[in-house]
C-alpha cells in the first residue's frame, strides 16, 4: 500500500468534521504528509455541486434520484483529480464522508434502491476504496441537540440536507448500523457522545494499526 485513505462517517452533529482536524494536525506533527478533503465537493466541481445540493434557495424540489446522481457526480471527479493521485504519491487522505454517506443517506434515509445506489457508487470510485473508516456515533437526541446548536450560533447557511424529519436521520443512522456490520474490519465506530480529546485518542488507536501497516508496506 502506498498512501493511506481514510474516511469520517456519521449522522448530523456528531463530530466527526473536528475529529477530521483533530486527525490531520496529529499527523502532520509526525511528519505524514496529509490532505483532507470533504464530500460533496473537494474539488472547484465539486463544490458547485456541493452548493447546488446542500445551499441552492433553488434546490427544494431536488428529487432522491437526482441527489444521488450529483453526489456521485461529485465524488467521481474527487476520486480521479485528488484522492488517486495523492495516494499514488504515498499521502495520507483523509475525507469527512465518502461513498458510505450515500448508502445511508440516499440508500436507507432517501430509500432508494440499495442495489441501484451501489451501481452508481461502482461506476463513480471504481477500485478506490478507502483502507479505514471511522464511524462517529451518537444518539438521535444527541444529535438533534448539537444541530440545533450549530444553527443557533453559527452564522445560519441552509442545508438542504439537515432538513430531512426524525424518521429520515433514524433511517440513515440504522443504515450505519448496518454497513458497520457488513464491513468490521474497515468500519471501526467510535463513541462521539464524550469528550473531544477522548473521542480523538480512541480514533487514534484505529488509526495508529494502520499507520503501522503502511510503514511495512512502503
Amino acid at each position: 500500500m502506498k498512501g493511506l485513505f481514510i474516511t469520517f462517517e456519521g449522522t448530523e452533529g456528531c463530530g466527526k468534521s473536528t475529529q477530521v482536524t483533530m486527525l490531520a494536525e496529529r499527523l502532520r506533527k509526525l511528519g505524514h504528509t496529509v490532505r483532507v478533503t470533504r464530500e460533496p465537493g473537494g474539488t472547484p466541481i465539486g463544490e458547485e455541486i456541493r452548493h447546488t445540493l446542500k445551499h441552492s434557495k433553488d434546490n427544494s424540489a431536488m428529487t432522491g434520484e437526482a441527489e444521488l446522481l450529483l453526489m456521485n457526480a461529485s465524488r467521481a471527479q474527487l476520486v480521479r483529480e485528488l484522492i488517486r493521485p495523492a495516494l499514488a504519491r504515498g499521502e495520507i487522505i483523509i475525507s469527512d464522508r465518502f461513498y458510505d454517506s450515500t448508502m445511508a443517506y440516499q440508500g436507507h434515509g432517501r430509500q432508494l434502491s440499495l442495489a441501484a445506489v451501489a451501481r452508481v457508487i461502482d461506476l463513480a470510485v471504481g477500485d478506490t476504496r478507502p483502507h479505514l473508516t471511522i464511524l462517529v456515533t451518537v444518539t438521535p437526541e444527541v444529535s438533534a441537540t448539537r444541530l440545533r446548536s450549530r444553527q443557533a450560533t453559527l452564522p445560519f447557511v441552509r442545508d438542504r440536507i439537515e432538513e430531512g424529519d426524525r424518521a429520515f436521520f433514524d433511517r440513515v443512522s440504522h443504515g450505519y448500523e448496518l454497513i458497520a456490520l457488513a464491513e468490521p474490519l474497515r468500519v471501526r465506530k467510535v463513541d462521539g457522545t464524550g469528550e473531544v480529546a477522548a473521542v480523538h485518542e480512541a480514533v487514534w488507536r484505529h488509526v495508529e494499526k494502520e499507520l503501522s501497516r503502511l510503514t511495512v508496506g512502503r
